[in-house]
């Protein structure tokens, strides 16, 4: 017997006409690229959303069709999300610090019809329009007295583009199945391989990192996305926005400290999101003059494991730190770290501990660990193995790929080793690719990393693996200084002996200006085992993995 119930499909245009519908004066506040701070609303973010698609069609762009964009978080980039999505396009977002190969192929590999960027990467676009790419449109996201001129045929701005065009748009009732947007990976390792959300995906995503266990959207937010509309979504607040109502502080380029201790405190921001390397040089910044964040009381974290000392520098603030974890194949949120009632009676150590963690698995996914036979692991936060994930918003394949050896079954292997604790917290311990062996043991990274940077003279830190002719691996240390704070390759060896277990200790510790970070604010280890390849250790161990 089948239920009797509306079959009403999970649609991206559900999202952005429930917003205009019944949060259409909520602020939409945004900086542009020329520096000016533009004001628009949900109810006029629909209402340009409905021109676009208007225009999109007109140009020629049809259901199916790849449109790519290569721009900030602003209130532009935000009407191209919903327009082309909900006409039936496919949405395309393009992380322009991808090195160009990759950039030339991500482009190629999607067949995009047609680009918008903002200005700031107008040679991207002129890049592209040299190459003999599908590309056909191009359009400037800015208005007619900030038009670049790039040579490039045909190029038109934004605002002149949607001009004119009708505020009414009839979007298609479209199976949830169909695809909305593309994402592709960083491309860490080879080229990186596109990931195609669908609708459904998307708006599950939408309802599921909204519950209050996740990351807890509401109306009465201010929503402030430092992570990039051009990196998975911006980790689908754009969407889970509309669906709540909540006000978007879109910071555009301004990512320097500054500007968005500026916009946080102009707009009286309660929930912060992004990556860490972005929070470590905001937090420089308040220590640095003194000032404080009055009004964000919740700061969602992810892309790369959260440093004790980066919780306990924003709880002093008042701000509660959200440790969340997930990937591109994940649309991207798969856990969460907020505290069970049970754990108000430990100490804050122990709640620090915890709170380090990746996270639970919020509804809708589905965690397990194996081992390197497929073979599953308990969950008692001792045993560590291959982390793999099924739900309603992971990959099944890559785009335009048969098949993928990521797959097991119903489950996706995430590449990252991890243990799981009888709460169901998930701690990833390393990527598969970061563990450093050393004499048949294992050595976390990430682990080593974090007892290093809670040193106050560390900034950030790096563990990489070097050869060993007795041990295979020993971990050697990579350390930027903290600003105008001074410590010895001696001195961080001995604070770290009080830290972690003797054989973890690193052979030895080289002192870098910056350490090197991808397109999506991840230190690229590959890139430091490359400067290091051949790297000598000048003394022998003074331990072993004994």
């Amino acid at each position: 017997m089948l239920g009797q119930m509306m079959q009403v499909p999970l649609l991206v245009s559900s999202q952005i006409e429930f917003a205009a519908r019944y949060h259409a004066p909520v602020d939409i506040v945004s900086r542009g690229v020329e520096g000016e701070l533009r004001r628009s609303t949900w109810g006029r973010t629909a209402s340009r959303a409905r021109q676009l698609a208007n225009a999109l069609t007109r140009l020629g762009v049809r259901q199916g069709d790849r449109v790519a964009t290569i721009a900030w978080n602003t209130d532009r980039h935000l009407e191209i999300y919903f327009a082309v999505s909900s006409m039936g396009a496919v949405l395309h977002t393009i992380n322009p610090r991808l090195p160009l190969d990759q950039l030339r192929y991500i482009v190629d590999h999607a067949e995009d019809s047609a680009l918008f960027f903002d200005t700031t990467f107008t040679k991207l676009a002129q890049f592209l329009s040299q190459q003999a790419t599908p590309v056909r449109h191009y359009v400037a996201m800015t208005d007619a007295a900030h038009l670049p001129d790039t040579g490039i045929a045909g190029l038109v701005d934004y605002e002149g583009f949607i001009a004119g065009e009708s505020e009414s748009f009839d979007w298609p009732r479209l199976d949830e199945n169909t695809a909305s947007s593309l994402c592709y990976t960083s491309g860490t390792a080879g080229f990186p391989k596109g990931v195609l959300y669908s609708h459904r995906s998307t708006v599950l995503h939408s309802y599921a990192i909204a519950l209050p266990d996740a990351l807890g959207f509401s109306a009465r937010d201010t929503m402030l996305p430092v992570v990039p509309m051009f990196h998975v979504n911006a980790w689908g607040v754009p969407y889970a926005a509309a669906c709540v109502g909540a006000r978007l502080a879109l910071p555009g380029p301004g990512l320097d400290p500054p500007n968005l201790v500026d916009l946080i405190e102009r707009e009286k921001v309660t929930c912060l999101l992004g990556v860490p390397t972005v929070w470590h040089a905001l937090l420089a910044h308040l220590q640095a003059t003194g000032k404080k964040l009055t009004t964000v009381k919740k700061a969602g974290i992810g892309g790369a494991a959260v440093p004790p000392r980066m919780i306990q520098a924003f709880e002093s603030h008042g701000v509660q730190v959200l440790h969340a974890w997930g990937m591109t194949e994940m649309s991207p949120v798969g856990t969460v770290n907020w505290l069970l009632p049970r754990h108000d009676a430990l100490s804050d150590d122990e709640k620090l501990a915890l709170k380090c963690k990746q996270g639970r698995p919020i509804y809708g996914i589905d965690v397990r660990i194996v081992d390197d036979e497929n073979q599953v692991l308990p969950h008692d936060g001792k045993a560590t193995g291959h982390l793999q994930v099924r739900g309603w918003w992971v990959v099944d394949r890559y785009f335009k790929r048969d098949s993928d050896d990521a797959r097991h079954g119903e489950w996706f292997d995430t590449g990252d080793i991890a243990s799981i604790d009888p709460d169901s917290y998930v701690q990833i311990t390393d990527r598969a690719k970061d563990l450093i062996k050393s004499g048949g043991e294992w050595i976390s990274s990430i682990d080593l990393e974090n007892a290093a940077m809670s040193h106050p003279a560390v900034a950030q830190a790096a563990a990489i693996g070097v050869a060993h002719p007795k041990w295979q691996e020993r971990p050697l240390l990579v350390v930027v200084k903290a600003p105008g704070k001074d410590v010895t390759a001696d001195e961080l060896q001995a604070f770290l002996a009080t830290k972690i277990v003797k054989w973890w200790l690193p052979d030895a510790v080289e002192f870098v200006e910056a350490l090197p970070i991808g397109p999506t604010g991840k230190v690229l280890k590959r890139q430091l085992r490359e400067t290091f390849a051949g790297y000598v250790l000048e003394d022998p161990p003074t331990s072993t993995p004994a």
